[in-house]
């Protein structure tokens, strides 16, 4: 990729200018039309910067190459991972991510250029070599950035999933799940993990599984909500499934579903009466006052 002594003059110049380089490159960052203030304090930009750049020197000093995927290119592997991840979860977009490495570029060439004006030639070489290493810097940065990006949002998937999955206490011994959305086979996890765990921690015999919130039922729907069924009357509960619509009834007539022994009812409020009248109570109207 270079020659090694175009590897071997960059550390030299790079340590031998490395406090205006800091200075510039961190000015060049701020004045930045992709420069973001309301994400990160300047103090915390020039402290990462710092960091960089004597990872970046120390790398050049040890190794007898450009190769970033090398043990000498550890370190700044490892600053840029943190930056990257940090910065996915802050809101940058990913061309401000990967500015961090890029404006580097033109502070470090002005020292190059300083350095081998005399010598066309080596000045050639160091700014190609120097492109090429910065290029694969850029590109460490942009896939770590989209990973910690992904996962980042699959945590917040799973967070919301688990939200829109509340198992409530209607009475004692009675239980609620309100479903809202799609069942699918990740979110029927949850749901039967939440139901389980709060049918263990409150003891109860009754669970109403209430799916006026899910907008269409189909085979494989059914077949969640019955797995759903099965695990709660292991754990010794049986469940009522409430919100049943004209709509889903036919559905689920016209797939041929079994719904076994299962008891549904049109409304949370007729599922809950059922669940009172096995319990042994019932709901009376008080008595008018005078």
């Amino acid at each position: 990729m270079e020659s090694n002594t175009t590897v071997a003059k960059l550390p030299e110049m790079v340590k031998k200018h490395q406090q205006n380089l800091l200075a510039t490159w961190v000015s060049h960052q701020l004045a930045s039309k992709h420069s973001r203030p309301g994400l990160i304090k300047e103090s915390e930009l020039r402290q990462q910067s710092q960091q960089f750049l004597s990872a970046f020197i120390q790398a050049l000093q040890n190794g007898a190459s450009f190769e970033i995927g090398s043990s000498t290119w550890a370190g700044v592997r490892d600053i840029l991972s943190q930056i990257s991840r940090s910065r996915a979860t802050q809101g940058f977009s990913p061309t401000e991510t990967a500015l961090f490495v890029f404006s580097l570029k033109q502070p470090l060439f002005s020292v190059i250029r300083q350095e081998l004006a005399l010598d066309g030639v080596a000045l050639a070489d160091q700014t190609w070599s120097t492109t090429l290493l910065l290029d694969e810097l850029g590109l460490y940065t942009m896939e770590v950035y989209q990973k910690g990006r992904e996962e980042f949002i699959s945590r917040q998937q799973q967070e919301l999933t688990e939200l829109s999955t509340p198992v409530v206490s209607l009475w004692e011994g009675v239980l609620a799940l309100p479903l809202i959305g799609t069942l699918d086979s990740s979110r029927t996890q949850v749901v039967m993990e939440n139901l389980l765990e709060q049918i263990v921690s409150t003891g109860a015999s009754l669970a109403i599984i209430d799916i006026t919130g899910v907008p269409t039922v189909d085979t494989l729907v059914a077949q969640h909500l019955l797995k759903t069924v099965a695990a709660a009357r292991l754990m010794g509960a049986d469940c009522i499934i409430s919100g049943i619509r004209p709509q889903i009834a036919q559905t689920i007539v016209h797939l041929g579903v079994e719904l076994g022994n299962v008891i549904t009812k049109a409304s949370l409020a007729d599922a809950f009466a059922v669940a009172l009248e096995r319990s042994g109570l019932m709901i009376t109207r008080a008595a008018s006052r005078p």
